[in-house]
């Protein structure tokens, strides 16, 4: 009796290892490692943890499983585990005995139509945070929405708005946690439980998706996941810090994938949005202002700004003006620009020299790049038409109202240009 066990379960292995050689090994590890194997009545008899994953490796892996199958003389059967069907070897996955619980909570169950709130709205941003809130209001036909944008512009609030505005049960998770709680979960045996927790939901989200670059197996898992649940009409939402066609350790297939919903961006705040963010938290608005123009367009970096001057205020009992922020503040604020600080670092941009610049030269490129800094620091500093024309080398105020008219309209034919010079303006303020 012994010796026929030990017969069976060597042939089990090498079926497996048959079935391994023919799928890669995130598909194998994933999929079919976890079921349960055994031969029955001349029977390949697979055990899968439930309804959907015998399904899912029925339409996906049926034929292949079959072909290794017949392989050995056998059939094939995939069943679940507590069908009658059932093999009678118990195993640590059946359904009455696994269970996942995730480390940290991942699930929302609230509705707060306020959530919002939390984030500041600029007109760059309109687009995004409408989206956002379509999503949250019900099932929307751009699953999955990928939110993408540089550190600090407010992706990882939008996720959490998300997750507090909407409808039924939410699954939030960041890219490494999904990693963490996948591995932990082949560790533990109760992989099939992880994929359902991950499935029951009305929307997922996860933040953060470039953590799993170069994870093969957690990525596998993740792009399934994705298609799972927009197949069965459930909101997916994805943040990252670069669009999906440029998202490094990722091949073409899970781009395309990542792409195939709606993507948007979350542009840096402005100063507006800034200042905005700091009188929220308690700073007086005439050093809010100030402390805007100065700080880098980076909504940490804001925030840090505002529990370090709300902090200060607290445990000195005192009101803090704009001497006390700066000083309390130097190693974060950036030096104001001035005029010529601007115009030497367009000089750099547009490829002249500063010299040329304030000189006499009228060739066309020289000409151009200096109505260009004209227009600039027209819409970036409060300076007069007089002033401007100094710090572009001497011109007066005619010269520069002249230049500022031939701007305008050579924007109106040329989005290039306007897209520059508003890149330009953007970066002097």
């Amino acid at each position: 009796m012994q010796t026929a066990a030990k017969t069976q379960m060597t042939n089990l292995e090498t079926i497996k290892g048959a079935i391994a050689a023919k799928v890669d090994a995130a598909t194998f590890t994933s999929w079919i490692a976890p079921l349960n194997f055994d031969v029955v009545d001349g029977c390949l008899v697979l055990g899968a943890q439930n309804q959907f994953s015998a399904d899912f490796i029925s339409s996906v892996h049926g034929g292949m499983l079959a072909s290794v199958a017949s392989e050995f003389g056998l059939g094939l059967n995939i069943v679940v585990n507590n069908s009658n069907a059932r093999v009678t070897t118990k195993i640590a996955n059946d359904n009455n005995t696994q269970v996942y619980t995730p480390i940290a909570d991942t699930t929302v169950e609230k509705n707060n139509s306020n959530a919002f709130d939390a984030f500041v709205v600029c007109d760059e941003n309109l687009f995004v945070v409408s989206a956002c809130k379509k999503l949250a209001a019900g099932m929307v036909p751009f699953s999955p929405l990928f939110i993408y944008g540089a550190a600090g512009c407010g992706k990882t609030l939008l996720a959490e708005c998300i997750s507090g505005a909407a409808n039924g049960r939410v699954v939030k998770m960041s890219g490494a946690q999904f990693v963490s709680e996948f591995s932990r979960s082949l560790k533990d045996h109760n992989v099939f439980a992880f994929k359902d927790f991950c499935r029951n939901c009305d929307t997922f989200i996860l933040d953060d998706v470039q953590a799993l670059s170069g994870k093969k197996a957690s990525t596998e898992e993740f792009l399934q996941l994705v298609v799972d649940l927009r197949n069965a009409g459930k909101n997916v939402v994805l943040t990252a810090n670069a669009a999906p066609n440029n998202l490094t350790g990722f091949d073409r297939r899970a781009q395309s994938l990542l792409a195939s919903g709606l993507v948007a961006d979350v542009v840096a705040p402005n100063a507006h949005v800034k200042a905005t963010m700091l009188v929220r938290a308690g700073v007086k608005s005439d050093v809010a202002n100030a402390l805007a123009a100065r700080i880098a367009n980076d909504g940490h970096l804001v925030a840090g700004v505002a529990t370090k001057v709300k902090t200060y205020a607290e445990l000195m009992g005192t009101c803090v003006d704009m001497e006390i922020a700066s000083r309390l503040l130097s190693d974060t604020l950036q030096a104001a620009k001035t005029p010529v600080a601007m115009v030497r670092d367009m000089c750099e941009k547009l490829a002249v020299s500063y010299d040329a610049v304030c000189g006499n030269g009228r060739s066309r490129n020289l000409v151009l790049a200096r109505q260009i800094m004209m227009v600039v620091l027209k819409n970036a500093t409060s300076l007069s038409l007089s002033e401007i024309g100094n710090f572009v080398g001497g011109r007066d105020h005619a010269t520069v109202l002249y230049a500022i008219k031939q701007i305008e309209k050579a924007k109106q034919n040329d989005l290039v240009l306007s897209a520059q010079i508003q890149q330009l303006i953007d970066e002097a303020k």
